[in-house]
């Protein structure tokens, strides 16, 4: 099968080249998409700058109380003013967020699976259509495993939410699982981030990687880069740097927020980078400072 073994032709992905079919709208490859869909992906992406700050707490769905979201009531809205989207479950988002809160809402809709088990790949569609728009969703979120015994499920998965969005105009964001046995190189990621919108997603959660820039150009679409695991601080402040600098639209920072010692100021630190051209250094240096005022 083609580029299973790697193609003998070279690839030029023209890095250096920007995106042809913008058509002044400020999210990659969304120029032509209706009122209502630009509407909500600008809840996501502020226009000033294109690039967003997601914080997912979402791994209740299958981690249960994860260290650092033990109480949501209490770890997230204090860290609301500093991020633009909310990443969770419809059950926390219900039960734990303000509803007078005006963030976008990445809805979780894609369920099944438990660390107790062995394969996390075999997912299902557990929001409604309906659900998502009475959550008032900005996007739907459904994981997909490329690689994984559950490839097809998930790919069904999305594709079938790509069109439950379309009749409402809420976006849906593919999200590249990677999973005990699946391989995290930028052979893999070329692959996924570029499936995903080909099928329809119009947002991609990745991992950062080597050649992160020929990732984001074969992508038509926004990458939004996952935190991942717990990080130093100035570790997790440098991927996204890195990430933001190779053409990343945003981050989802999850447990290099609500795991740090200082969440509040690290959320500051890492808007810093987003949306107001902050180097690693700069976004630290303040993270240092600002945390050390309130020991």
């Amino acid at each position: 099968m083609a580029d299973v073994d790697g193609l003998k032709v070279a690839k030029n992905y023209h890095v250096n080249e920007p995106f042809a079919k913008n058509g002044g709208f400020h999210v990659k490859g969304m120029q032509d998409v209706d009122w209502g869909m630009k509407k909500r992906l600008s809840k996501i992406f502020q226009p000033e700058s294109g690039h967003t700050v997601m914080l997912a707490f979402d791994h209740g769905y299958f981690m249960g109380s994860t260290a650092g979201l033990e109480r949501l009531d209490l770890v997230i809205p204090p860290l609301m003013p500093y991020v633009d989207v909310l990443m969770g479950t419809r059950g926390a988002m219900r039960t734990c967020i303000p509803a007078e809160n005006n963030k976008g809402i990445a809805l979780r809709v894609s369920c099944g699976s438990s660390m107790v088990d062995e394969d996390l790949s075999h997912e299902v569609i557990g929001v409604s259509i309906e659900d998502a728009v009475r959550m008032d969703a900005s996007c739907m979120a459904v994981q997909t495993f490329i690689g994984a015994d559950g490839e097809k499920d998930s790919l069904e998965n999305l594709c079938k939410t790509v069109d439950a969005g379309l009749k409402y105009n809420i976006p849906t964001m593919g999200v590249v699982a990677v999973g005990k046995q699946m391989e995290r190189t930028s052979r893999f990621f070329k692959l996924a981030t570029r499936i995903l919108p080909e099928l329809g997603a119009h947002i991609v959660k990745t991992y950062y990687c080597e050649d992160f820039e020929e990732i984001v150009s074969a992508c038509p679409v926004p990458i939004v880069v996952a935190g991942g695991k717990k990080l130093p601080e100035n570790e997790a402040l440098t991927l996204c740097y890195k990430a933001i600098s190779e053409g990343a639209s945003g981050m989802d920072m999850g447990r290099n927020i609500f795991q740090s010692t200082h969440p509040e100021v690290m959320a500051q630190a890492v808007n810093m980078i987003v949306h107001k051209g902050a180097t690693d250094k700069e976004a630290y240096d303040f993270y240092l400072d600002v945390s050390s005022q309130s020991k």
